[in-house]
């Protein structure tokens, strides 16, 4: 064989090996555990990439990384790409960064080298001004690799401080998220949960059991009515995982691709001189009788359409995002329908943390003002209204 043949010869064989490779990343757990997956409901890590970003445009980063422990049996179990699809695609034609955990690989677990890919995507998210979006199915670290992998956990909450403010992150969480996973999606902007097969906490029923002697299922401990309606955590709630990433798409057309740009302005059909007589009515002339501001906010705004966020949760304060002549706005109102519109502690911190959003990302602001003050009681006292009342912006 020539020397010429015998360069083709070893192209081929590397080609083949790498569609080999292609394939087994593809593959994931495999049909049996993918079939699993479908059956509770769920998509896979790829099946939800393709259905949030526009059809044809993912970029996959690192498809061909292994993890590196040598113990415990792992030496012989190294699937490629480790459990963990990372990548960049574009929703709407704009550019965004995406890592999606594929539970049929460990559980989803984060090991050393998913959290290197997780790292290096929010990085370029970072450098080149994009929104980072993380879909989460995870049963939490990889017990196997100890102490790296929480040092993994720790790497990424820097970058999610480092890009708050800069670029927006998303996290839907889409199946389990217990332990240290939790906290990196609860210092991102918006977290959506799927409502029959999401769950985070920081400790799960049976260490509760055994500690405190209470006794909760996981989705009463937290499932997703329960943080977006009690605990506050969650800002969304998804009938599925198809309709959580729909959700994803929509609030990414009110925000801009990061601090530094306008949000995205949209055609209207609806004229900025249209008058909607019903605003003459909908305030009673009764300041004791309630009314609906969700009826006011969507009699003013393009459309009549309103995008709500954090909508169970402190329900005494409504907040979400419309739009004015095509451009975005955040609305800001008090709900005289709810406690007589009166502010409590946790309608404080939604308002604010909201608020807080909106200067960041230069959004701007629509108040909705009907408001007797904060209300009283030892509750409000003892929780710290004094110090929730008025958060620093």
């Amino acid at each position: 064989m020539s020397p010429e043949e015998k360069l083709k010869a070893k192209a081929h064989d590397q080609m083949e090996e790498l569609r080999k490779r292609d394939a087994q990343a593809e593959e994931g757990g495999g049909p049996e555990r993918r079939e699993r997956e479908h059956k509770q409901g769920k998509m896979t890590a790829r099946e939800r990439i393709e259905m949030l970003l526009d059809e044809g445009t993912f970029e996959e980063l690192d498809k061909f990384v292994t993890h590196h422990c040598t113990d415990f049996g792992m030496e012989e179990q190294k699937p490629v790409g480790d459990g963990f699809v990372t990548g960049y695609g574009r929703i709407d034609g704009r550019l965004v960064y995406v890592f999606a955990q594929d539970f049929t690989v460990f559980g989803g677990s984060l090991s050393e080298s998913n959290a290197l890919k997780i790292c290096k995507v929010m990085d370029l998210a970072m450098r080149n001004g994009a929104p980072v979006i993380g879909l989460n199915d995870s049963g939490g670290a990889r017990i196997q690799e100890g102490v790296m992998s929480l040092a993994g956990y720790a790497d990424i909450f820097l970058r999610n401080t480092l890009a708050s403010g800069v670029v927006p992150q998303i996290s839907a969480v889409m199946g389990p998220c217990a332990g240290g996973a939790v906290y990196s999606p609860a210092i991102t902007d918006f977290i959506l949960m799927t409502k029959e097969t999401a769950y985070m906490f920081v400790t799960g029923p049976d260490v509760i059991k055994t500690v405190t002697h209470e006794e909760v299922t996981k989705h009463e401990l937290g499932g997703a009515m329960t943080h977006n309606a009690t605990s506050g955590v969650a800002h969304f709630v998804a009938r599925d995982d198809a309709d959580c990433l729909g959700m994803i798409r929509e609030l990414l057309s009110f925000v801009p691709s990061n601090n530094m740009e306008d949000p995205p302005r949209r055609a209207t059909t609806d004229p900025a001189d249209r008058a909607d007589q019903s605003l003459n009515s909908i305030v009673p002339v009764d300041p004791m009788v309630p009314y609906d501001i969700k009826d006011v906010i969507h009699a003013v705004v393009d459309e009549h359409y309103f995008f709500e966020v954090h909508e169970h949760f402190a329900k005494n304060i409504v907040v979400g995002f419309a739009r004015l002549d095509g451009r975005p706005v955040g609305i800001v109102a008090n709900q005289p329908a709810m406690l007589a519109g009166c502010l409590d502690i946790n309608a404080s911190v939604k308002g604010a943390r909201f608020v807080r959003f909106c200067d960041a990302f230069n959004i701007p602001l629509i108040t909705f003002e009907d408001v007797p003050g904060f209300l009283p009681g030892t509750q409000q006292e003892f929780g710290g209204i004094i110090k929730h009342g008025f958060p620093v912006p």
